[in-house]
């Protein structure tokens, strides 16, 4: 029988608690989350939530499920948005999903703010049976060199998952922008890699991610020229040979326009290579996820 990188699994929720003022932490159980393959760093998979007034989440299945559910009726397609495996513990078929909340402005939010033991939904997640490469982890740094880390709430599990599986010999400096003060999540990482929450309050997204960064990487002694069309559609691009004599490897992940403005300084004034900058638009702003 052949196994596929991934697999729906039907979960359920053994607990929820509030790790600050925006974000919940819910650990999901399931029969076959032993099977749940855990490999780390910023693993994404896809949450299915269920539709208003139902128990639980009913997926299409079989390797065509996504076309299928694609095709659906908006009243019978469940939900589907992406985040980052907090935490994987086979032995006990449990995971943990760090979801930002965000009041009732969407089905995520809105179920992750009244998520309570036993309720059911699916997570399409990689299959430990599968041989190969899953997919789904862009951090792909090269070996010893430093390491920047920046994004917004949407990427700061993904962060605290890379900071937690990194070398102990890591250094750099990750810098994750948050709502609130209150927001500042306890993670433990190499001690050469420095943490910044940077707090945002009312202020728009990147107002305090942008100035840090751009303080914190001088100039370098080479400039990248962007075409006038590196402000496109691109929202993702992830570099497949990172030079291994890179002078800094950078991960970005959060809003679509932030994170575009950081890669923007990042080659064009600090002379990175760009093959040695991850680049992720999560989320764009007035514009809700698409599955």
């Amino acid at each position: 029988m052949t196994v596929a990188p991934w697999r729906i699994f039907t979960v359920t929720v053994r607990a929820s608690h509030r790790l600050g003022p925006s974000f919940v932490r819910v650990t999901f159980t399931g029969p076959d989350l032993d099977r749940f393959a855990d490999n780390g760093f910023d693993q994404r998979i896809k949450l299915a939530f269920p539709l208003p007034g139902a128990d639980g989440v009913d997926l299409p299945s079989g390797p065509d499920w996504y076309p299928r559910w694609r095709a659906l009726p908006d009243d019978r397609r469940n939900p589907i948005r992406t985040y980052t495996v907090r935490a994987v513990r086979p032995h006990l078929s449990e995971v943990d999903v760090d979801l930002v909340l965000h009041g009732d402005a969407g089905p995520a939010s809105r179920w992750a703010g009244r998520a309570r033991p036993g309720d059911r939904i699916a997570i399409v997640g990689p299959d430990a049976g599968f041989p190969g490469d899953h997919g789904g982890v862009e951090f792909r740094p090269p070996p010893n060199g430093p390491v920047l880390l920046a994004g917004d709430e949407t990427a700061a599990p993904a962060i605290c998952a890379i900071l937690e599986r990194l070398p102990a010999g890591a250094h750099g400096h990750a810098y994750v922008e948050v709502p609130e003060a209150g927001d500042s999540l306890p993670v433990k990482g190499p001690r050469g890699l420095a943490v910044s929450w940077l707090p945002r309050g009312h202020e728009p997204p990147g107002s305090r991610l942008m100035p840090a960064i751009e303080a914190t990487t001088a100039p370098g002694s080479r400039t990248e020229t962007l075409a006038r069309n590196d402000d496109s559609e691109l929202l993702w691009d992830i570099p497949t040979g990172t030079p291994t004599d890179a002078p800094l490897y950078a991960w970005l992940a959060g809003e679509a326009g932030v994170i575009r403005r950081l890669r923007r300084h990042l080659l064009g004034h600090r002379g990175l290579d760009r093959r040695a900058v991850a680049f992720m638009g999560y989320w764009r702003l007035g514009r809700a996820e698409n599955a």
